[in-house]
């Protein structure tokens, strides 16, 4: 007797052990582009399936919001076959946000996103430039323009065959930029475009394989940290910074537009700008911006800060339309305004001069963006009020399942874009 109590107890451990919990939860739109007019009808298709098996019977909760912000419907629904459907809708151009959820066995918990765009291209700025925008970014150049470059260039390591490596230190207002710079070993006076590359969020060395990739494909590259640091030291170093020196620098000095981070690296885009356009080997055409999230904030602004630039790549862009909310939309990283805050008349009026939307009107350049339809962290609705601003030959890469990254389709996408434009400046 005991020994069969003793085997049904291991069966039923065994049965507990080898449950699987390997659940899929998913919502799409039932477009493929996902993209609808305002008034129609938005049908989210939620799916749970386990084992790569539909679900049936299970209760998923959910809750379609602006993109993040109110107006919000939510509810719970019962699944048939594993899946259910849920509905949204928006008078007015913009995105909705789906968000499922799903509690299993164990309070085990799946949560997953849906989005779609609402007549996305006739998404506009929530605030005007400022009446004397270019007045101040003018007398912030005019006041850069007086320190000398002063490049210090040292030598390191290549990391591809053929191509001539350093690191790059120039004087700027505040920190200095700092760099890696490559170009192909023998070049030419006047035979090479120039690409400058600029990083995200974060605190980091710069990256020496970015630039030595470029030259290798026969581009003068330089790609700068977004500090103004020393590069290549112990990941301690750029740990303690990130956790000391620099810890909360995205809305630092937000008051006054005096005071707002961004300023001195803003600066320091045109002053990497001015060492590449000294260099003998630049041809006097071409010059490239690339980055994504804050790299693509960067490239946007570069765009609309420096008449130099002729094309910029700028992937999931951050630092969009920060004044989002004057609009009933959500505010795009770094979210100088809180959702839901109250900010001060102040706030509101220093952020405008580093936002992205106000920069790029200004943009002589053509351009390729990227953005990800359920992207949280740079919504796609500030993504698209700058977007729909530039001036300029422009296209965009939608990725409607990606959330704030580049996929590969879209790394692509800008890479080509690039090298089309190199080519193209080549024929002129």
């Amino acid at each position: 007797m005991k020994q069969r109590i003793l085997i049904a107890l291991v069966a039923l451990v065994t049965t507990w052990a080898s449950a699987s919990t390997n659940y899929t939860l998913s919502v799409i739109a039932d477009r493929p582009d996902a993209i609808y007019k305002q008034g129609e009808t938005v049908t989210f298709k939620i799916k749970l399936l386990l084992d790569k098996q539909p679900v049936d019977g299970a209760q998923v909760s959910w809750i379609i919001s602006k993109d993040g912000v109110p107006p919000t419907t939510n509810g719970k629904v019962k699944l048939a076959g594993g899946c259910a459907t849920v509905t949204g809708k928006l008078d007015e151009p913009g995105f909705l946000l789906c968000r499922a959820g799903f509690v299993g066995p164990e309070k085990l918990s799946r949560t997953t996103l849906g989005g779609a765009a609402v007549d996305p291209l006739k998404i506009k700025p929530s605030m005007p430039v400022p009446a004397d925008f270019d007045e101040f970014w003018a007398a912030q150049k005019k006041k850069l323009a007086a320190v000398p470059v002063n490049p210090r260039l040292a030598p390191v390591k290549s990391l591809v065959k053929d191509v001539d490596c350093f690191d790059l230190q120039a004087d700027c207002i505040g920190a200095p930029v700092s760099g890696y710079f490559a170009k192909p070993a023998g070049a030419k006076p006047k035979s090479l475009p120039a690409i400058l590359t600029v990083h995200g969020a974060g605190v980091n060395s710069s990256n020496l394989g970015g630039s030595a990739g470029w030259a290798q494909k026969g581009l003068l590259a330089l790609d700068i940290n977004a500090h103004g640091i020393p590069n290549g030291k112990p990941a301690e170093f750029y740990a303690n910074l990130r956790n000391g020196e620099l810890k909360g620098y995205p809305t630092r000095g937000r008051e006054s537009r005096e005071t707002v981070y961004f300023l001195s690296m803003f600066l320091r885009l045109v002053r990497a700008l001015d060492f590449l356009a000294a260099q003998p080997e630049w041809d006097g055409r071409t010059v490239v911006v690339q980055g994504s999230s804050q790299g693509g904030f960067q490239s946007l602004v570069a765009a609309g800060l420096d008449p130099r630039v002729t094309f910029f790549a700028a992937g999931v862009p951050a630092g969009c339309d920060h004044t989002g909310f004057k609009a009933g939309r959500v505010n795009g990283w770094p979210k100088f305004i809180a959702t839901g805050e109250t900010p001060p008349p102040s706030v509101v009026e220093a952020v405008r001069y580093f936002d992205a939307v106000n920069f790029i009107t200004r943009s002589k350049a053509a351009g390729i963006v990227t953005v990800g339809f359920i992207d949280t962290t740079c919504p796609p609705s500030s993504v698209y009020a700058a977007y729909n601003a530039i001036p300029g030959r422009k296209r965009i890469h939608i990725d409607v399942a990606a959330g704030h990254t580049n996929t590969p389709k879209a790394i692509e996408a800008m890479r080509n874009a690039i090298l089309a434009h190199v080519e193209a400046m080549k024929k002129k």
